[in-house]
């Protein structure tokens, strides 16, 4: 039985159906697209409410990353010793060659595609899947022993692991997130947490040191031997940033220059950030300096992360739609020196919008409150800034370049989840950018290359 057919889902399914299970795919939606390709490679359908004693039926149930944990069919397949796993868990089983899996509240996707374009450049087959891109499902009949699996692991893949074993585990950071899914920010650590469960003294473990809660959580839960980086902490080994240069430092002395930071093409520090846990990785792996310099230069940064969009009024658009959490959003605001209006809100899934108060009391000119998180926004900030109610993403561009000074930035930084006004955060940043775009046309303006 595999549960959700998300792309995960149907991944799995196709990956079980082809290794010759008797496969049932269900979803709670009573229609989908894919069903009749999925027949007819042998999948069955179960659409619609879910059958409890169809699950307690089942030798192996799989779940899809978005189906949580706490429902009444799961309920009594656990009653009925039925193992459930995760869609990850699954393909970890069946693949060949070795894993690097990434995770963090924070910069998973940045990271493992930067990670992915290093060792491409230093000659390893290094396919990029997981929570971006393809499902680790769909990579598993082209792997091969020499693969190296680059995969981005959410909490959500973590928690459903048993014997997921990377051969490089990172952990980027940690902080509030997903609290509208797990109880607390415990147990959302504790599922971060088992991406160092099954790493042995041959392994590698990769930790932000400029992060006490991830050293925290890896001092508990890593056995691995540790790899460190860090933009502001020093460090007598591991990745810093030293004379303008990207470089690895070994015995407190000797550094190994990587690349210099003025080919980081990206904006904001926490990207910077990015750019060292990618270093450290890739040179845990084997990839040399000339390998990770060429796919940093090469790389302007990813849709939908702190990407520029254009400038209308001498006001710079920027599209930072995957920052569904408070912890990124603020470190959005912070990229910029002065000027910013934030556009904050959509369906809230926890933390604390207070936390915003520091970045937005010491660069924000006015807020715009988008989605049903907008009542949530006024009360955080409504006595330190302005704060805006828009009813679209239409309304809050308009409002945002109209509350920015003439040389200001307008940044989409949510702090929430999407699903209150679109299907899901990709969606919210393309709307972003075309109406941004319109602005171009009515005002004038410059659109980013």
């Amino acid at each position: 039985m595999v549960v959700g057919a998300a792309r995960s889902g149907v991944a799995a399914a196709e990956l079980l159906a082809r290794r010759g299970a008797r496969v049932t795919l269900a979803d709670l939606k009573p229609d989908l697209p894919d069903a009749e390709r999925l027949r007819g490679a042998g999948v069955a359908m179960a659409l619609g409410p879910h059958d409890p004693d169809l699950f307690a039926s089942a030798d192996l149930v799989v779940l899809s990353p978005g189906v949580p944990l706490r429902q009444p069919a799961l309920a009594r397949a656990k009653r009925a010793k039925v193992p459930i796993i995760g869609e990850l868990e699954l393909a970890s089983r069946l693949l060949r060659g070795r894993i690097v899996a990434i995770t963090g509240t924070k910069g998973k996707s940045t990271t493992t595609t930067l990670v992915g374009r290093m060792l491409s450049a230093a000659g390893f087959d290094a396919p990029v899947s997981g929570n971006i891109g393809a499902p680790l499902a769909a990579k598993v009949d082209a792997s091969t022993e020499t693969t190296i699996h680059v995969v981005e692991v959410s909490s959500f893949q973590l928690e459903t692991t048993v014997t997921f074993h990377p051969w490089i585990a990172a952990l980027l950071n940690l902080s509030a997130d997903h609290l509208d899914r797990h109880a607390n920010l415990r147990e959302y650590a504790a599922a971060k947490a088992r991406v160092f469960a099954n790493q042995s003294a041959s392994d590698w473990a990769v930790v932000n040191a400029d992060d006490p809660a991830a050293m925290r959580l890896a001092a508990r839960r890593a056995l691995a031997p540790k790899r460190l980086f860090a933009l502001d902490r020093p460090l007598d080994e591991g990745t810093v940033v030293s004379d303008g240069w990207i470089v690895r430092r070994v015995n407190g002395q000797a550094d190994v220059p990587l690349l210099p930071v003025a080919e980081v093409r990206l904006l904001g520090r926490h990207l910077l950030s990015d750019v060292l846990a990618a270093s450290t990785i890739a040179l845990v792996a084997g990839a040399g300096p000339d390998a990770i310099r060429a796919a940093v230069s090469g790389f302007g940064g990813l849709e939908h992360a702190l990407e520029p969009v254009a400038t209308v009024k001498g006001v710079r658009f920027v599209n930072d739609s995957k920052a569904t959490n408070v912890e990124s959003a603020r470190r959005a605001i912070e990229s910029f020196d002065r000027g910013v209006v934030p556009i904050i809100g959509g369906r809230f899934k926890g933390g604390d919008l207070r936390d915003l108060r520091p970045a937005i009391g010491a660069r924000a000119s006015a807020v715009v409150a988008i989605g049903e998180a907008r009542g949530v926004v006024r009360e955080a900030l409504s006595d330190l800034v302005p704060v805006i109610d828009a009813g679209s993403m239409a309304d809050a561009v308009r409002a945002a370049l109209g509350a920015a000074p003439p040389d200001g930035i307008v940044v989409l930084a949510p702090a929430c989840a999407s699903f209150d006004m679109f299907r899901d955060y990709a969606e919210r940043g393309r709307v972003f950018k075309q109406e941004v775009l319109k602005l171009v046309e009515a005002h004038g303006g410059r659109r980013e290359p």
